[in-house]
């Protein structure tokens, strides 16, 4: 396990700084009022319009930064501070979460992907530990494996997800000044906090890889057994 900490050390310190430039980029544009005056919701309803978009349901989340867009019953979810605020943060979290639904009208495949992958994720996540566990316990090769599979799938999906957030951000860096609901000198406030929120994505991505390093690692699949 000596490999292991000397890259799981960066890749902690990537989500933490990751986690702070989020939160205060977002704290910091907040502040600043967009000149076309829309809300988070009113600003996501335009760029779906003007993509051609619609069906989608735009409504309010709970929770601090909890915006998501869900392609099961198409509903486009806004937290209380991006739903009703006119600053760049909003819009520019509330017109990524629309480039989302643009993805799924105009059938992005990794979007697809993903969704699919969500039912097997989750059970990989519920169930990896548990059997990784039982089988170092029981010194059982199959159930050890059986866990490094399962854990796979979250891999797959946090790394399937960076190119669908990516994406998602780059139509509504491009698209929100286009349908004029930033100026070009507005845009860059609203892409610094897409750009951060993006980061704590990569960190996700960067953390789920060094937590399969180590599975491999002491399961004895990669390197040899542990004796930690």
């Amino acid at each position: 396990m000596t490999l292991y900490w000397p890259l799981i050390l960066p890749a902690l310190a990537l989500a933490l700084l990751a986690s702070w430039l989020t939160r205060s980029t977002f704290n910091k544009y907040s502040r600043f009022r967009a000149s076309s005056g829309l809300t988070g919701a009113e600003a996501a309803l335009r760029l779906l319009k003007n993509a051609g978009v619609a069906g989608v349901t735009i409504q309010v989340a709970h929770g601090l930064l909890s915006d998501h867009y869900d392609p099961r019953n198409r509903t486009l979810n806004l937290s209380p501070e991006v739903y009703r605020s006119p600053s760049l943060a909003a819009i520019g979290v509330a017109c990524h979460e629309a480039g989302h639904a643009i993805q799924h009208a105009q059938l992005y495949g990794p979007l697809k992907l993903r969704t699919d992958l969500v039912p097997a994720q989750m059970l990989g996540r519920q169930l990896a530990y548990p059997l990784f566990f039982a089988g170092m316990i029981m010194h059982s090769p199959p159930l050890l494996k059986v866990g490094v599979a399962l854990f796979s799938l979250a891999v797959l999906f946090a790394l399937i997800t960076l190119p669908v957030e990516w994406d998602a951000s780059a139509r509504a860096k491009r698209l929100m000044v286009s349908a004029g609901i930033v100026t070009a000198q507005e845009r860059s406030g609203a892409a610094r906090v897409l750009n951060a929120a993006f980061l704590t994505y990569l960190a996700g991505a960067v953390m789920a890889v060094m937590q399969l390093l180590r599975l491999l690692m002491q399961s004895g699949l990669l390197g040899g057994r542990s004796r930690d």
